[in-house]
């Protein structure tokens, strides 16, 4: 049987039953709490008339004078220039084709989202109703005053490439095509990689491309830029071969990659080809057509979200070759993400009037370069399990690697002032590199790299209330993406009668192990699982009093080698902070001791979420301008520090506000993210309040830290949501 028989050879009705829940809580991800994925929210306070005075009449006024006696203050005074307008007319969504620009919303918002949370670029999503090339660059071009930039997105071709051209030349803003321009630049940093693994010379290559609309015509026009001879360039689409003389489903962007062949199929022009380009449809070239490519072939099959062949069937006709697709569980995605929020992040604060073609070029190589760059100690944390090297199966960086920003938008933002379109060039570039590293505090992304890290263990996690309906809930979930193997803790007839009560798809022996405690309490049971090796992680506690539940760990499990204490951290995403407050449940009245204890067990963790801890102790006081015990005993921890972990960036004893200003404190670059309280009551009273006043209900914990094994201790009130995070946490201790 062939691979692609076996990869087809699907439980149609189980992946239809995933479907159907998919589609249940995409619909509820998008109602509840709030409807719709963004808000517009003031960034000045209105809290009184004063406040009123300044906002509106009549302290906009003076705003607006200055504005009109010069435009360009209007980077000074108002939000253009951090805002970008994503704008469709829903003519061509994901793959969803014409369905409108109603019905596209969802995805423009979603567009939004990715920018704000990626490169902290303010979005309105527009979604226009109008089919008219001529009368959609009208209405587009009117609204330069209003934003810094243009998005453009889901517009079908041969329209979309009119209509970003009569743009550029009427707007003075950037104006990009994000799936034309932002596929090219990715593909083509993944070619010069992979020809630079394959040990090929990028003028010597043949490239073959199966599509020829927006992405593909894009895609041949930045290949040939970097150095591909148009001339061992063939092109198909849905009629074959682009050949010249062909005049059916012709248009001009196509006939300039004509070739003069009698070839007309993609099996005929692909013998012999080193590089495959795909921009089309699932499963258009096969294992027989690998065969005959040159050696060391380059396929590039970027259909979504099935591609023209899966890496598999590629690797089993020719071993040899170099794959990269659009998809997330594979390696070598080829994901605009890792190109659009950069690319507007420079443009707009350099002030670019458009983008160059050396402004995209800069970006390809910054990607390419990335790649080839050491990964660093928090990147390999964000990513354990899986092989950051440059070659075959790392060609491109990750999506989620936060390194991105710092090198992509100052590149582009050179290019930008070396093209002279930059109209307030950025003469520091060293500064505002470190400037941009700063943002990625504030992503919201926390635990995209813990995921990505359980996906790839598959370690076994035992959930001692395996019979509670809300973990039943989030172990659906964890099944259906792969984050664990869980072991539910229960008795048959009670696990399966919640099953069922739930409607969960769930499937004893399948989907999840059960582990009869007996007349064993629940979660003793599950600890001895862990202690015997057979589970690799515990979470447990949302029965009964957290205080009985950490009994139970330090009785069984114990303190880890070398730890002086147990105690918890929880992290809050907060809309301009990600922060990790400690300890919110172990630990009364710490000594000075325990606080650096516990500073550094805290420290280590922040790591495995991909980031670089730096950590305030915080007190009512800062730098000794109290005596009183609490204040004191924060200062002592401090040099404690000092002297146990020298190269951890620390600042206390401070205030809250201090902390969290950035740059305030001499010899202390940014703000903190890691936050050590005097004592319990303070560390859980913070926490809780942020949590409800700001964190709309991200939180990730509580995360017990210093015992010998990976168990945590969730509590009563944890949602669904929470225990999927706590799930991948609880994965990423166990690979350490």
């Amino acid at each position: 049987m062939t691979n692609e028989v076996n990869h087809d050879n699907h439980d149609d009705g189980k992946d239809a039953r995933r479907e159907q829940q998919l589609r249940a809580d995409a619909l509820e991800y998008h109602r509840f709490p709030t409807r719709g994925k963004i808000e517009v929210v003031p960034t000045k306070p209105l809290s009184n008339q004063r406040d009123l005075s300044l906002a509106y009449s009549p302290g906009v006024a003076y705003a607006c004078e200055e504005i009109a006696a010069n435009p360009a203050a209007a980077a000074e005074y108002t939000s253009r220039a951090n805002l970008v307008a994503v704008i469709t007319n829903g003519t061509a969504v994901l793959g969803l084709g014409n369905i409108g620009p109603l019905a596209s919303k969802p995805v423009m918002e979603g567009k939004g989202c990715l920018f704000k949370q990626f490169a902290g670029v303010d979005v309105f999503d527009i979604e226009l109703a109008e089919n008219d090339p001529d009368k959609l660059v009208d209405a587009i071009a009117m609204l330069e005053p209003t934003v810094g930039g243009i998005n453009l997105e889901d517009i079908k071709a041969p329209e979309c490439f009119y209509i970003e051209k009569k743009l550029r030349e009427r707007m003075n803003i950037p104006v990009f095509h994000d799936d034309q321009h932002g596929t090219a630049i990715i593909s083509s940093a993944a070619l010069l990689n992979a020809l630079k693994v394959a040990n090929k010379r990028i003028g010597d290559i043949k490239l073959v491309a199966s599509g020829a609309g927006a992405a593909a015509i894009a895609c041949l026009d930045m290949m040939v830029g970097l150095g591909v001879r148009r001339e061992n360039v063939y092109v198909t689409d849905s009629r074959g071969v682009i050949w010249q003389g062909r005049e059916a489903n012709m248009e001009a962007n196509k006939a300039r990659y004509a070739q003069d062949t009698d070839a007309r199929t993609l099996a005929d022009i692909v013998n012999g080809a080193d590089v495959f380009l795909g921009c089309s449809t699932a499963g258009v070239l096969t294992g027989e057509m690998v065969k005959t490519m040159a050696e060391r072939p380059v396929i590039l099959a970027l259909a979504n979200p099935e591609p023209e062949i899966r890496p598999e069937v590629a690797l089993a006709a020719r071993p040899d070759c170099i794959i990269a697709t659009g998809r997330s569980d594979y390696p070598n995605q080829v994901n605009n993400v890792l190109c659009f929020p950069y690319i507007f992040r420079g443009a707009l604060d350099c002030g670019a009037t458009r983008i160059t073609e050396e402004m995209k070029q800069a970006c390809v190589v910054a990607i390419a370069e990335l790649a080839e760059a050491e990964v660093s100690e928090t990147v390999a944390a964000a990513y354990a399990g899986q092989t950051l090297a440059f070659g075959p199966d790392y060609i491109i960086p990750k999506p989620f690697d936060q390194r991105l920003i710092a090198a992509i938008a100052p590149a582009v933002a050179k290019a930008a002032a070396e093209s002279g379109v930059a109209t307030t060039p950025i003469a520091d570039l060293a500064a505002y590199r470190a400037q941009l590293e700063q943002q990625v505090y504030h992503t919201g992304l926390v635990m995209k790299p813990l995921f990505t890290a359980a996906k790839a263990a598959q370690k076994r996690v035992v959930y001692a209330e395996g019979d509670e309906e809300r973990v039943l809930r989030a172990v659906q979930t964890i099944v259906d993406e792969g984050l664990a193997k869980p072991v539910l803790v229960g008795t048959a007839d009670k696990v399966e009668k919640a099953i069922a009560t739930a409607g969960l798809r769930l499937k004893r022996d399948t989907d999840f192990t059960l582990a009869d405690p007996g007349s064993a309490d629940a979660t003793d049971h599950a600890l001895a699982l862990l202690n015997s090796g057979e589970a690799d992680a515990v979470i447990c506690g949302l029965r009964g009093s957290i205080d009985t539940h950490l009994e139970q760990v330090r009785a069984t499990i114990g303190l880890a080698p070398g730890a002086e204490v147990m105690a918890t951290m929880n992290a809050l995403v907060l809309e301009k902070h990600t922060l990790f407050v400690t300890d919110t449940h172990v630990n009364d009245d710490p000594t000075a001791a325990e606080l650096a204890a516990i500073a550094r067990l805290a420290a280590e963790q922040v790591r495995h979420f991909g980031l670089e801890p730096k950590v305030a102790l915080l007190s009512h006081s800062t730098a000794g301008s109290s005596e009183r015990p609490s204040a004191r005993k924060m200062r002592d921890a401090r040099a404690l520090l000092a002297h146990s972990a020298p190269e951890l960036p620390v600042i206390g004893e401070v205030q809250g506000d201090v902390a969290l200003a950035g740059g305030v404190v001499p010899g202390f670059t940014g703000e903190a993210n890691v936050l050590v309280m005097p004592s319990l009551d303070a560390a859980n009273i913070a926490f809780n309040l942020l949590k409800v006043t700001g964190g709309k209900g991200v939180t990730v914990g509580p995360v017990l830290l210093g015992a010998a094994k990976p168990v945590h201790v969730l509590g009563p009130g944890a949602t669904v949501r929470r225990i999927v995070n706590m799930t991948a946490v609880a994965v990423s201790g166990a690979v350490r």
